[in-house]
């Protein structure tokens, strides 16, 4: 098995059937899960803040570092290796809130409302989510059969 580490602001995506798709620490942060059960590519974005008007030169040189220019860049990336936009399925995780902050500051519902509006705009449904609460969550993506799990400090669920 091939493992392939997504990092914050990091977007990979594979046709390599061999592959796992990982991303750790999935705090604020949210984690795009995008699989073509026909094309059999899979894809991955861990994507930190909502919106790139927080920092345009950032999102030029890291583009998944944001919902509004990492999702688009994600299913653009699942394009070109054959993927169709009806076959996508796309799931997500994280969001969460840790700093017990419930106001303006709550990136993660912050995160979490960006990603339902631009998923919204785009006609894309989100098949399944593990979104919000005060824990952090690493999410797996198996490329040969398309299953997903996330962890939770030791306990490991489908999604």
């Amino acid at each position: 098995m091939k493992l392939i580490t997504v990092s914050i602001g990091g977007l990979e995506v594979t046709a390599d059937r061999e592959a796992t798709l990982i991303t750790h620490g999935l705090g604020s942060c949210i984690a795009v899960l995008t699989f073509d059960p026909l094309a059999k590519v899979a894809g991955m974005l861990h994507f930190q803040l909502p919106t790139s008007t927080l920092s345009p030169e950032r999102a030029r040189e890291s583009p998944g570092t944001f919902a509004d220019t990492g999702i688009p860049l994600l299913f653009e990336r699942m394009y070109a290796l054959g993927a169709k936009k009806g076959s996508i399925l796309v799931k997500v995780a994280g969001g969460g809130n840790f700093h017990g902050d419930s106001g303006t500051f709550d990136i993660g519902k912050r995160n979490y409302t960006m990603m339902r509006k631009i998923f919204w705009k785009a006609q894309v449904l989100i098949a399944a989510e593990d979104c919000g609460g005060n824990r952090s969550r690493t999410a797996r993506l198996f490329v040969d059969t398309g299953q997903i799990t996330i962890q939770s400090g030791s306990e490991v669920n489908p999604l």
